[in-house]
C-alpha cells in the first residue's frame, strides 16, 4: 500500500466517525475541501461510494461499513501503541479542567476519569457540570464535552460515545389527562417542558425526523428550565411532556415511572464529543483523557 493511500483512509475514518466534513477537517487540522477531494479520490481509486453525503448528513453505504471494519482494529492497535510509546517518555501529571453536561458526566465521564485519577495520581481532574454552552477559551477550560451538534466548527472535536436518541416523556398520568401525541404537530396542544440552555439564547427547539421528513417545533408550556435533571423532574410530577437524550430518561422508561411518545420520530443522531481548541498545547494529562474517552467501535 501506497504512503498516500494510507493517509487517504485515515481521512476516511475520520469523516465515518465525525459524520460530519467540516468536524473531520477541523480534527485533522485540514481544510473542507482538502477532506472533500481525499475521499473523492478514495472512491475512485476503489471504485466505490463509501459514503452518503446529505445537507444535514454524512453516513456510510454499505460498502463504507465493510471498510470501516477492516480498518478499525489495525487503526486502533496503531493509535494504541503509539499512545503508549508518548507515556513512556512524558508521564500524564497536572490539572485537566472540564465543563459537561450532568448527562454525559454520569453516562460516560465517571467511570473513565475515577480510573484515571487511579492510575495517575499526579493527575487532578476539575469538573463543572451545567448545560449552558460554554466559551471553554474565555473560562479557562482545557475541554468540554457536549452533543456534537453543538461544537463549534473552529473546536477540534472527538467522539466519545456511541449514537444517542432523543425521547419525549411524560408521566402515565399526563397521558391519560391530556391524551397521546401521534404526530410532532400534536404538541402544539400539550403542555411541553422547555429548556434554555444559555439566558441569552432562544428556547431549544424540538427536533424529529421520520422517513425523510423533518420537522422543527417551537414548544411551549409552564415551565423553562436550564437544567435538564429538574425537567425530568418536572415530568416525572405530570406538569407536562420533557424531550431530553434517552440515556437521562432510561431507567424511568423501563419502570414505568415515565411514558415514551413519537419514538418513531427520533432516529438516532451523533453522540457526544469531547472539543478543545487547536490553539491550545495539549498537555500530556489531557491527551491521557483524550485516549481514553475517545469511542472506539467494535
Amino acid at each position: 500500500m501506497k504512503r498516500d493511500e494510507l493517509s487517504d483512509l485515515s481521512v476516511f475514518m475520520t469523516v465515518a466517525d465525525d459524520s460530519n466534513f467540516t468536524r473531520a477537517a477541523a480534527r485533522l487540522g485540514i481544510s473542507q475541501s482538502a477532506v472533500s477531494h481525499t475521499i473523492r479520490r478514495l472512491e475512485a481509486s476503489i471504485g466505490l461510494k463509501l459514503l452518503n453525503r446529505t445537507s444535514r448528513h454524512v453516513t456510510t453505504t454499505d460498502a463504507g461499513e465493510k471498510l470501516l471494519a477492516a480498518l478499525r482494529p489495525g487503526f486502533g492497535q496503531i493509535e494504541a501503541r503509539i499512545e503508549e510509546l508518548r507515556l513512556l517518555g512524558d508521564t500524564p501529571r497536572g490539572l485537566v479542567r472540564l465543563t459537561t453536561s450532568r448527562a454525559a458526566l454520569h453516562g460516560l465521564l465517571w467511570p473513565v476519569l475515577s480510573q484515571i485519577v487511579r492510575d495517575y495520581p499526579e493527575v487532578k481532574i476539575e469538573l463543572s457540570t451545567e448545560s449552558r454552552l460554554t466559551d471553554i477559551a474565555e473560562d479557562r477550560f482545557d475541554a468540554g464535552v457536549r452533543l456534537g451538534e453543538f461544537v463549534g466548527p473552529d473546536m477540534i472535536s472527538i467522539r466519545i460515545g456511541p449514537p444517542i436518541r432523543m425521547a419525549a416523556v411524560a408521566s402515565p398520568n399526563y397521558f391519560r389527562s391530556h391524551g397521546v401525541p401521534e404526530h410532532p404537530t400534536d404538541l402544539d396542544g400539550h403542555a411541553c417542558l422547555g429548556l434554555r440552555f444559555n439566558p441569552h439564547a432562544l428556547p431549544y427547539e424540538w427536533e424529529f425526523e421520520k422517513d425523510g421528513e423533518a420537522i422543527t417545533r417551537k414548544v411551549s408550556g409552564p415551565f423553562m428550565f436550564n437544567e435538564s435533571d429538574v425537567c425530568i423532574e418536572a415530568a416525572r410530577e405530570g406538569h407536562g411532556i420533557a424531550f431530553v437524550v434517552e440515556p437521562e430518561v432510561a431507567a424511568d422508561i423501563e419502570d414505568g415511572t415515565l411514558r415514551r411518545v413519537l419514538n418513531d420520530w427520533c432516529p438516532p443522531f451523533e453522540g457526544f464529543h469531547l472539543f478543545y481548541s487547536g490553539r491550545r498545547q495539549v498537555t500530556s494529562a489531557l491527551r491521557l483523557v483524550i485516549d481514553r474517552l475517545r469511542y472506539r467501535q467494535s
